[in-house]
């Protein structure tokens, strides 16, 4: 049984990742010092959010994770669709994620785009390799892993914020109050990880009494941390693909630079083995179901379909046909579209104080997609998608051979 600190820590190391390498230049350059208020309209969502996922770990246990729960609400069409868009952002997202710490490589090494681009590369080899060979992330070396992250942003934030310039902070809102709403869209990335909640509540001896005090601290542990980031990030003035590290360089000179980089790629890797684990299982779950091609259902045939999606779009990064913001943008509308189901459904199995979290929820999160912009396409596609898997394998099942 885990201890009421345990699941703090489980709490907030599945919601900080290597998303805040990047995602605070990208919030700054959307909506400028304005971001700020972005940041803060999604710490406000992620106590419903969490609150949510929670009760329905504690009265509605379900293994299966967010597309389980959309399933048990609304069907098996919904629940495939939902675990749709889960893999297609694990998909999207890997390579992403790992061209954001092949920057801060090429930052270590003073070197350009190209380091970068192959230190991606190396990084999702060995990610993948490990998978293959069923070497995953430990839980103990992940949350290690997040709690040097939330020291590092503490000490970025505290040794930063002295170095800020207030004429950073003017204009405010230098592209409208609208992009404010593209902010947060895009910040949804970093708040990724509320979901954990329903797996916890099952591994604590009295849920009733301690999901509430870990949700309340995990709350506001993250509230601290990406407030003063959001912060740090406007006062400083970086939009720089390395935010972190102009922080940490800010507050502690060249050293602190080199730290940023080796964590970013430990962070990096540590958190694309747990969610290609995750996708691969997935993947494999979707195939039984007939939902997805069979030859996804054996674990080295589902990895070798990501190592194809992410060399091509690693090759579209490295020739500059796509950015690393596009992606991220894509990853987060896939994110955000399963929390829309997800929290749908808690409004639908939840009851009392439960219910009206997800109701919340539910809102604050539809606001959050409509922002997406042309992204907002993308869940739209992968409806296509999953249905046009589901008709093509049962199609050919039920077509003699």
């Amino acid at each position: 049984m885990l201890t009421t600190r345990t699941a703090i820590a489980l709490y907030v190391g599945a919601v900080l990742g290597p998303g805040v390498l990047f995602i605070p230049a990208v919030a700054a350059r959307e909506a400028g010092p304005a971001s700020v208020l972005a940041w803060a309209a999604l710490l406000a969502l992620s106590v419903p959010l969490a609150a949510t996922f929670a009760a329905l770990g504690t009265r509605q246990p379900e293994a299966g994770g967010t597309a389980a729960y959309v399933r048990r609400a609304f069907g098996r069409r919904a629940g495939a669709t939902t675990g749709w868009w889960f893999l297609g952002g694990v998909m999207i997202g890997a390579p992403a994620v790992a061209l954001v710490g092949g920057f801060y490589v090429a930052e270590l090494l003073d070197a350009g785009r190209g380091a970068a681009v192959a230190a991606a590369v190396a990084m999702i080899a060995i990610v993948l390799a490990a998978n293959a060979a069923s070497l995953h992330t430990t839980a103990r070396l992940q949350l290690g892993l997040a709690a040097v992250l939330g020291a590092l942003l503490l000490v970025a934030v505290v040794t930063a914020l002295p170095h800020g310039q207030a004429d950073n902070w003017t204009p405010f809102a230098p592209n409208g109050w609208l992009a404010i709403g593209g902010a947060a869209s895009v910040l949804m990335f970093s708040f990724v990880g509320w979901e954990a909640g329903s797996h916890l509540a099952g591994e604590l001896k009295d849920p009733a009494r301690q999901l509430p005090r870990a949700i309340g601290a995990a709350v506001a542990i993250v509230i601290v941390l990406y407030l003063g980031l959001a912060a740090a990030t406007i006062g400083v003035g970086t939009t720089s693909d390395v935010p972190l590290a102009d922080l940490m360089g800010a507050g502690l000179g060249e050293a602190g630079r080199t730290l940023t980089a080796l964590l970013a790629v430990l962070l990096t890797m540590g958190t694309m083995n747990t969610y290609v684990a995750a996708a691969t299982r997935l993947a494999g779950a979707l195939a039984e179901e007939r939902n997805a091609p069979s030859f996804l259902v054996t674990p080295k045939h589902a990895l070798a379909a990501m190592a194809a999606i992410s060399g091509t779009l690693l090759l579209g990064l490295a020739v500059e046909l796509m950015d690393v913001d596009a992606l991220l943008r894509a990853t987060s509308a896939l994110f955000v579209a399963v929390y829309v189901t997800a929290t749908a459904a808690g409004s639908k199995l939840l009851e009392g104080a439960g219910r009206a979290a997800a109701r919340v929820a539910f809102v604050a999160v539809l606001v959050v997609f409509a922002f997406s912009g042309a992204y907002i396409l993308l869940p739209l596609a992968f409806i296509v998608v999953a249905s046009v898997a589901r008709r093509f394998v049962r199609a050919s099942v039920a077509t003699p051979v």
